[in-house]
């Protein structure tokens, strides 16, 4: 059954969010979901319009580089994500760069680790 997800990235990142969408609909990929991030800026508006965006998924996945530190709008979907109680997993970009981002739990970026997290969605 696919899950709802919504990827926060870096616009830097844009990418890495691309492969991992792609990823997901390889066949032989072990795990399924929809994909709802934000894919354009929006107007002024664009908290509320996201936060509603954010409500209607069933968790969140924040591919997590150095870019996501100065990454305002990041910064801020993921603060909205534990607000609202969504359940999120980092992943990270680069193998050689462990980017932490506090309160989130930041794996590497595998198939195994991806499934795991969606898969142990309710």
């Amino acid at each position: 059954m696919s899950k709802r997800v919504f990827i926060s990235f870096a616009v830097e990142d844009r990418l890495y969010r691309d492969g991992l969408v792609h990823q997901a609909r390889d066949e032989r990929s072990p795990f399924v979901f929809t994909d709802m991030s934000v894919k354009q800026p929006w107007n002024s508006a664009w908290k509320t319009n996201c936060r509603i965006k954010i409500k209607g998924c069933d968790a969140m996945i924040i591919m997590v580089s150095r870019n996501t530190l100065a990454a305002e709008g990041a910064l801020w979907e993921i603060k909205c994500a534990k607000e609202e109680g969504i359940p999120s997993l980092g992943i990270h970009i680069f193998k050689d760069s462990k980017v932490q981002i506090p309160g989130l739990r930041t794996v590497e970026w595998k198939w195994s680790n991806i499934s795991n997290f969606i898969n142990s969605l309710a």
